[in-house]
């Protein structure tokens, strides 16, 4: 029994890393005219969203921006079994990551200052009752909000520079079932706290000639430290000694980003956008969580991860079709991070390709709506090495977006 416990302990610190340490969770969601060209837009201005794809790039917009939008993240996860080929699924609910930007600054002025509010990694995953990785895992609720200030200077008629501080409040919610019977049914754990962090976003805008542009911006990685957060124990009174509710503390780092973007405008009517991402997710080699009330059943824990740094390519086109409606699509590739032996029911990320579309139309001279969908679909067979999870997740994801703006 006690082994059994400690393996449970065990469990209980690993499962929290995976689910922001995976490209899977990574929301790329935060514009909606750059969705629908792939996530691409490090190298072509747009709208506010430059305030997240270049801070350098905002000196360069023609107009003030004021932009709001949201998108519904409609998708869900298949677990087949390899020793029973038993298939359990995810009944998640809808996610709603959103995107807020204000862009301001006098006509003519090479300075302008930027405001945004998104969501670039978060996640919700509910599974199926009684599947066989409730010992893992049954849900999973993760939000983060990064809030960046930003100030953007054009140095020249051809270069800007920019950057941003990023303040990031946090919430996360982990549950999953103890393998003791508690009357009826099995016992069950919660994880639940509050997160903050600080980081920044700064870039590069470089106009190399009348058509051809280039960005470069990095975003510097974020400590999200949870401090009190609540654990709950819901065991047999004999056990309540082994488990006694608490709180725990824990650091859940978001890795940093190094994007290259290129920007073309081959006509009067098409844009072309190419960004490439490095994403530093080799930072996740262990996750460690320190509970205030240690007992022989839940000591402190620290659980491998050996995630590896990952890359992403995004392409994506804009068409004018009038001067007031737009076609957009675009296409992206993304490599996991996780190694095999490494995947996790918070986590069942794979090698992906994103295809995406949209359009856009404006409304009179200072209004416009964007509307862009995403669809992805993945695979992973794996088995992992702490828990022996040993099958098949299969994924798939619907996005719509729309937004709205207000140019003056």
């Amino acid at each position: 029994m006690k082994k059994q416990l400690l393996t449970t302990a065990l469990w209980l610190g690993a499962g929290l890393a995976g689910c922001v340490s995976a490209q899977g969770f990574q929301v790329n969601l935060q514009g909606q005219k750059q969705q629908a060209m792939g996530s691409a837009g490090t190298a072509l201005p747009m709208d506010g969203a430059a305030v997240f794809f270049n801070p350098g790039s905002i000196s360069f917009l023609e107009k003030n921006h004021i932009t709001a939008g949201a998108s519904a993240t409609i998708g869900n996860t298949a677990f087949q079994d390899a020793n029973t080929n038993a298939v359990y699924r995810t009944n998640s609910p809808v996610g709603t990551p959103f995107a807020a930007y204000a862009v301001y600054g006098m006509p003519e002025s090479k300075l302008k200052f930027g405001l945004g509010a998104y969501t670039p990694f978060g996640s919700t995953v509910s599974w199926e009752d009684g599947w066989t990785g409730r010992f893992i895992l049954t849900q999973l609720q993760l939000q983060t909000i990064f809030i960046q200030p930003t100030v953007s200077y054009k140095i020249t008629d051809k270069i800007g520079f920019g950057a941003g501080f990023v303040i990031a409040p946090g919430k996360v919610n982990l549950q999953r079932d103890i393998p003791v019977f508690n009357g009826t049914d099995y016992s069950h754990a919660e994880l639940d706290g509050s997160a903050l962090g600080y980081g920044f976003n700064a870039g590069l805008y470089f106009q190399a000639t009348e058509k051809l542009s280039l960005g470069l911006t990095y975003r510097s990685a974020v400590k999200m430290k949870v401090t009190d957060g609540t654990a709950t124990f819901t065991v047999p009174p004999s056990l309540d000694a082994n488990f006694p509710d608490g709180t725990f503390s824990a650091t859940l780092p978001l890795p940093q980003i190094i994007s290259l973007g290129v920007g073309y405008k081959a006509s009067d009517k098409l844009k072309l956008a190419f960004d490439f991402n490095f994403g530093d997710w080799s930072a996740y080699d262990t996750l460690a969580f320190d509970y205030a009330t240690n007992t022989s059943s839940l000591e402190d824990t620290k659980s491998a991860r050996m995630y590896e740094s990952s890359f992403a390519f995004r392409l994506g086109a804009q068409y004018a079709l009038t001067q007031s409606f737009m076609l957009r699509a675009g296409a992206g590739y993304a490599i996991s991070p996780i190694q095999d032996g490494y995947v996790t029911p918070e986590s069942t990320d794979a090698n992906r390709l994103n295809l995406t579309a949209g359009l856009g139309y404006n409304i009179g001279e200072h209004l416009s709506v964007d509307a862009s969908f995403t669809f992805t679909q993945l695979s992973r067979k794996d088995k992992n090495l702490e828990s022996n999870l040993d099958g098949t997740f299969k994924t798939y994801a619907n996005i719509p977006g729309l937004s709205v703006s207000y140019h003056f």
